[in-house]
């Protein structure tokens, strides 16, 4: 697999990587095993950049890559995350950027994962409560500490960027980003290409939907995420499933699946995107991974954006989307 350069401190990975969320929580029933499969199959197909965080399933998720890559280590590059606070009973309690917390996260993920070093650890949402600066600037003393390598952000706003990189060296910004949720095009993509900060595009595959695998969530397990979501309600199904049966008429002409093409429209858009869909399955990986061989002409990625035009998507990402984006609840895989 192709390899891309994301920001200008010498960070490269494969164009996709894998996000590892789902195999802890929020999508049903873990499977360990399968996972762990998974993971080390993602590395035989030549994807390096394995993504994970402190708040999956509250440190099972960082344990489960850590076992994962005991006899593989130097074949990944291991992306973690620091900054969301679960509560003992599993919910969400907000966000903590304290120099304090940041470095004992940081300790606690090292441990779980196994390492001596973090590749990349980014900041998971931004605490309005405390100045980006003193954030960050923890995040650069443990780099300089050799802790981690590389610094990265998640769901900031462009006033947030350009203050973290003011203080520190901050490589990627790690945002949703689909044919379904086009948010980053109104300033942050804009904000990135000028201080050239690679982007991680989460949920690529609009949580399953884009896919076309679902055409409904009764197959959904209790406590699966999606229950919830905007944008699986009743009233948005059908509008939404409509847009996907011509992503799917579309990738069917080509001989590939839809999600092949929705991957495919995110890697046509910048060099210095990368996408990590989840995925707990080794078919599902198997068949993402395919999608950076898909090549679309320019004629191809017009047609893309007549047939699911982002103005058509109905339903919000997330259920309180008018919540600024570095308070949303952090879903962040598929």
């Amino acid at each position: 697999m192709e390899t891309r350069t994301l920001g200008t401190h010498g960070l490269s990975v494969s164009a996709l990587g894998l996000g590892c969320m789902g195999m802890s929580e929020f999508y049903g029933t873990p499977d360990a095993r399968e996972a762990i499969k998974t993971i080390r199959r993602a590395l035989e197909l030549g994807i390096t950049l394995i993504d994970t965080a402190d708040m999956y399933g509250r440190g099972a998720n960082e344990e489960l890559v850590g076992r994962a890559l005991a006899q593989d280590r130097e074949r990944a590059f291991v992306a973690t995350k620091a900054g969301i606070v679960r509560t003992e009973g599993g919910g969400y309690a907000g966000q903590c950027g304290t120099p304090e917390y940041i470095k004992e996260a940081c300790e606690a993920s090292l441990r779980r994962l196994q390492l001596e070093v973090i590749d990349l650890y980014q900041l998971h949402r931004v605490d309005p409560t405390v100045p980006i600066e003193e954030t960050v600037g923890a995040m650069r003393e443990l780099q300089e500490a050799g802790k981690v390598r590389f610094l990265g952000l998640s769901e900031a706003l462009p006033s947030d960027i350009r203050r973290a990189v003011a203080v520190a060296p901050i490589s990627t910004l790690q945002n949703e980003y689909s044919l379904f949720e086009r948010g980053v095009e109104d300033g942050v993509l804009a904000t990135c290409e000028e201080l050239r900060i690679g982007l991680l595009a989460y949920a690529p595959l609009g949580r399953g939907m884009l896919t076309a695998r679902y055409r409904s969530t009764s197959g959904f397990e209790p406590g699966d995420w999606r229950l919830g979501g905007p944008r699986w309600q009743e009233e948005n199904l059908d509008r939404n499933l409509e847009l996907v049966d011509r992503l799917d008429t579309f990738a069917g002409a080509r001989g590939v699946a839809a999600g092949q093409i929705a991957l495919a429209w995110l890697l046509h858009q910048q060099p210095w995107i990368v996408p990590i869909p989840g995925t707990r399955r080794v078919r599902y990986l198997e068949q993402n991974a395919a999608s950076e061989s898909v090549r679309l002409s320019r004629a191809e990625l017009a047609e893309l954006e007549e047939l699911v035009p982002r103005s058509a998507v109905a339903g919000d990402r997330y259920p309180h989307e008018r919540m600024p984006s570095h308070t949303t609840p952090p879903l962040d895989a598929a």
